[in-house]
């Protein structure tokens, strides 16, 4: 929670009467809510003033469609990108899963080249690994990708359609996942057992973040 404490002998707070949607999401007239706290009195007057729970600039609210309930959800999305529910869904899954990879290549990146400092195996740097020769031309290797990430993205765009519809594996009928939420199937792709709680939602997104941050430096 953001606080600013303002030393005046008067204050004065206005509502903001800008209809940006830019800032707001909508197209309503944007309020200016905050709380405000009387701190020991002084020879000045001290105001705290307090940045409601979701609100990304304090005294901002945030859209009417993001409730503060989704985790990461501070109330930024100057493009109204999430204002559609069904959109929103897809957003959430994507945002998850793009993070996810995004961590898991740090961890491809950095992992070999310890291992190959150590001796115990022997790659190339990972802005070298493009410049190999493997089983087949980069161009098949493209087809063959594409192909088996396009039926990933179909069986996931299901789940999130009709949640738990794809815990049955296709193929193999002895396996099947336990029920879960959607994002967080458990069984073979948790053998930790880590319980999807809020905090955990939080700090799995923090460092989906900072893992983007570090392919951008």
């Amino acid at each position: 929670m953001a606080t600013v404490t303002t030393q005046a002998s008067a204050a004065v707070f206005r509502p903001c009467a800008s209809k940006s949607r830019f800032l707001t999401g909508s197209p309503s007239r944007l309020t200016r809510e905050v709380a405000i706290k009387p701190v020991a009195a002084s020879a000045s007057s001290s105001l705290k003033v307090e940045a409601k729970k979701g609100e990304w600039l304090p005294g901002l609210p945030s859209p009417a469609y993001l409730s503060g309930s989704l985790p990461g959800d501070n109330g930024f999305d100057p493009l109204a990108l999430a204002e559609d529910p069904e959109n929103l869904k897809w957003f959430v899954q994507a945002e998850l899963v793009n993070g996810r990879w995004a961590m898991l290549g740090v961890a491809g990146m950095l992992l070999p080249e310890v291992f190959t400092k150590i001796g115990i195996i022997n790659v190339p740097e990972w802005y070298d690994a493009g410049k190999q020769e493997y089983f087949a031309s980069s161009s098949t290797l493209f087809v063959i990708e594409f192909i088996l990430f396009h039926y990933v993205e179909i069986r996931r765009w299901q789940d999130i359609k009709n949640p738990g519809s794809v815990n049955q594996d296709p193929i193999f009928k002895q396996y099947s996942l336990p029920p879960n939420e959607v994002g967080y199937p458990g069984g073979i792709f948790n053998p930790l057992n880590f319980a999807p709680t809020p905090e955990a939602k939080e700090k799995e997104l923090a460092n989906d973040w900072q893992c983007w941050h570090s392919w951008d430096l």
